[in-house]
């Protein structure tokens, strides 16, 4: 069975360092504002761009850099020093939509990856695109049976791109679904000026909305206040046969979630892929993946989604997460001792005591993650619960000084 690569979001360092602890085979991540998650990711900015690729380099993982929203003529000089940046970083490949960035990217011999706003839904539009890209992400619209039958059309056609490998199909796997075909979505643009197409989506979609009758002033009655928020892609499942289908990318959504986000669904994800390869994906597996990424922000799942034929119908219910555990942040870490594995922590935000599941975060640290066990206070042991400044506990991952720490508890 071929390699199955798996895309993790990189919305900050510790994010990126979340997806390199937990196995992910690539990353993406924008800079500037030229990208779709200009205003909800954190971004990187052209200077981190060496660094982001030896970082990634080390743990032999590929990095695609996002220039994915419309262009008008004022940014194309941006667009152009972004993707001349890139190259000279030693960037793998960019993600476009523009025939703009895609043309100048490929004048220059940048590796082109295709975004999903191109809408690319049968073999005549991969056809087309080939003639610039190396790896096309279909709509997300399609069914597995026109992914199957695409991938295997590439094959009988011989379908080549500019490196003259034949076409990778790339679909997303898990995340954030929009109420827009394939993303292109002006519902932002009419109501705040802030185009969702540029990356400025302020998410009006998922808000509460009520249904009222002009005429008569009688409201509907709905099920479900959220009906432009439809529930997160969850295709864990039935990964093996999204994997038969010829796939050669997973893509995992989610730029602007948290490293936590990244961290566990890289890891079940990477975990899946490799159970389908050893024919050893269970039902057993199965569930318990699914409570995995329950765990982690998530507006509900939509399992199998369009590509099991479903229509679109099951909505978030809710504005934020559904995760069935919550983060508190508690403090800061203010040394950690190499040779005792021990972290001296900060806690101000709430008291600390034995037997708390702590999350710590930090951009060279990713995620840590721990269950506390025994408390030392001003060097004593802590016979109850405690918060303040010096505060010790036996960790054996490396943390580092203003790390962030939380309490992570089940919701009830």
């Amino acid at each position: 069975m071929k390699q199955v690569e798996i895309m993790s979001p990189a919305g900050d360092w510790t994010s990126l360092t979340a997806a390199l602890q937990a196995g992910a085979d690539s990353v993406y991540f924008g800079v500037e504002q030229l990208n779709m998650r200009s205003r909800g990711a954190h971004n990187f900015t052209l200077e981190e761009l060496p660094k982001i690729v030896e970082t990634c380099r080390k743990h032999k993982v590929k990095t695609y850099l996002t220039v994915n929203s419309i262009l008008y003529n004022e940014d194309i000089s941006l667009m152009k020093k972004i993707i001349d940046k890139a190259k000279e970083s030693g960037i793998n490949a960019v993600i476009a939509c523009d025939i703009a960035a895609i043309q100048y990217a490929n004048s220059i011999g940048m590796e082109v990856h295709t975004s999903t706003q191109l809408n690319v839904s049968n073999i005549e539009a991969v056809k087309f695109f080939a003639k610039f890209t190396d790896v096309i992400v279909l709509a997300r619209e399609l069914t597995l049976e026109q992914i199957t039958e695409i991938c295997d059309e590439i094959k009988k056609q011989k379908i080549k791109g500019p490196k003259g490998e034949l076409i990778k199909i790339e679909i997303f796997c898990h995340g954030a679904l929009c109420v827009s075909i394939s993303g292109k979505c002006y519902m932002s643009l009419a109501r705040f000026n802030c185009s969702a197409n540029r990356g400025e989506c302020l998410q009006p979609c998922r808000r509460a909305y009520r249904v009222i009758d002009e005429e008569t002033g009688e409201e509907l009655k709905l099920e479900n206040k959220y009906v432009m928020s439809p529930a997160d892609l969850c295709t864990i499942q039935f990964l093996d046969k999204i994997i038969a289908s010829g796939i050669s990318v997973l893509k995992i959504e989610g730029r602007a979630r948290p490293p936590e986000y990244v961290h566990t669904t890289t890891k079940v994800y990477k975990e899946a892929v490799k159970a389908v390869q050893e024919k050893s994906f269970t039902k057993k597996k199965v569930d318990a993946w699914v409570k995995d990424l329950e765990g982690v922000y998530n507006r509900g799942f939509w399992h199998g989604g369009y590509y099991l034929g479903k229509e679109l119908g099951e909505w978030a219910g809710v504005r934020g997460s559904k995760a069935t555990t919550n983060k508190t942040l508690l403090g800061k870490v203010e040394h950690y001792f190499d040779k005792k594995h021990i972290a001296h922590l900060n806690i101000q935000n709430q008291d600390l005591k034995s037997g708390d599941e702590l999350l710590i975060t930090g951009p060279t640290s990713g995620v840590v993650e721990t269950k506390v066990k025994e408390i030392f206070k001003d060097g004593k042991p802590a016979k109850k619960p405690v918060r303040g400044a010096d505060i010790t506990i036996s960790l054996e991952k490396k943390v580092r000084k203003n790390d962030l720490v939380f309490l992570i508890e089940k919701i009830k």
